[in-house]
């Protein structure tokens, strides 16, 4: 077995790899499979064979199993199908995957819809506008240091964990349960903020001042694993139902290229319609080349863990009082000034249509 701290170091790189940063200097560029090992644009085989495959830079907010429907629509070729060729970008956070769709380094984003709202709130002239909704429960986890099979929230009282940014929806998510279970995030507990995301679980093996951490996977399961940490609940269970990841693009180019959105959506739905249909086990295999350091079994357990939970919609619609419960979320937090109307940021066409395909 592995030192801990290597395997956290890598569980590390996996999710900061994953959602905390995006620069044009420091975004990973891959084309639809990418290989974790390579920092430069390559050619898709389909681009190479195809000259008429429309160039479609998506930048992700994390490379994350918790996306796995993306993932599915990538590696069974349904963006090929649809004459994209997809070069997929990870993005390392909200803010800079938004950075990269304003700029235009990225034509799609996906990242959590609260980062058009900020932007909106900010002036934006051009705004970011959703019109697909990937997720619909959080995708993180409380792990605590020892088992726990009667864990109630009320047991975070007094004690300390390492939470997630201000303003992010990891945290935002994470105070809303505390707040729904009658506790006071700035009173009843102390929640350390100040670790970068991608090195909680290091954070918590290295230092016991923590009783808990809240961990995305692989980090979850690799505690788990190492006997360093055990599950005790889900946010996303938790949470119940809230729009968390979505796919959004600047309002001119949805209005310069509606055939592009179009096509786009309707891959996406593909990759949704076989999630719905197929095993874990299923899901694992065919979306395993996109997650190269990390075994087959536990990229299983891991699909299995979102695919309990009912991770993934159904369709890619996004609803209106998702977009209201968002808000309420931001409020609560503190982060939102002025609440938007639901059509200055959401177009559900595309994925309306992409539901009758």
């Amino acid at each position: 077995m592995k030192k801990r701290l290597l395997t956290f170091t890598l569980a590390a790189v996996m999710i900061l790899s994953l959602l905390t940063a995006c620069t044009a200097n420091d975004s990973k560029e891959t084309t639809a499979k990418p290989d974790s090992n390579q920092t430069e644009e390559t050619p898709s085989p389909e681009k190479s064979q195809n000259k008429e495959l429309v160039d479609v830079t998506l930048n992700e907010v994390a490379h994350s199993i918790f996306y796995a429907p993306q993932y599915v629509a990538i590696e069974e070729g349904y963006f090929a199908e649809k004459g994209l060729d997809l070069t997929l970008v990870t993005g390392f956070g909200a803010d800079k995957t938004m950075t990269a769709v304003i700029s235009g380094e990225a034509d799609i984003g996906f990242m959590g819809a609260e980062a058009s709202v900020y932007a909106y709130q900010e002036g934006a002239t051009d705004p970011v506008v959703n019109f697909a909704q990937l997720t619909q429960r959080a995708g993180n986890f409380l792990v605590a240091r020892e088992e726990m099979p009667d864990f109630k929230w009320e047991d975070l009282k007094g004690e300390k964990v390492l939470g997630g940014r201000k303003g992010g929806m990891p945290e935002m998510v994470f105070e809303y349960i505390l707040k729904k279970n009658g506790i006071d995030p700035q009173k009843d507990l102390t929640i350390d903020q100040s670790i970068d995301f991608g090195s909680t679980a290091a954070a918590f093996t290295s230092d016991d001042s923590a009783a808990y951490t809240v961990e995305f996977e692989p980090s979850a399961t690799i505690l788990e694993k190492e006997g360093a940490g055990y599950v005790v609940a889900s946010l996303g269970e938790a949470s119940g139902y809230v729009p968390y990841t979505s796919y959004s693009t600047k309002a001119s180019y949805m209005k310069e290229n509606p055939e592009i959105i179009q096509k786009f959506t309707d891959a996406l739905q593909k990759g949704m319609d076989y999630v719905q249909n197929h095993t874990p086990e299923e899901i694992a295999e065919v979306i395993a080349p996109q997650f190269k350091e990390t075994d087959l079994e536990t990229i299983t357990a891991i699909v299995k863990r979102y695919y309990d939970q009912d991770t993934w919609k159904e369709n890619l619609i996004f609803e209106k009082d998702s977009f209201e419960l968002l808000q309420d979320i931001l409020e609560d937090a503190g982060e939102l000034t002025d609440r938007t109307a639901y059509e200055n940021l959401v177009q559900t066409e595309y994925a309306q249509k992409a539901c009758k395909n």
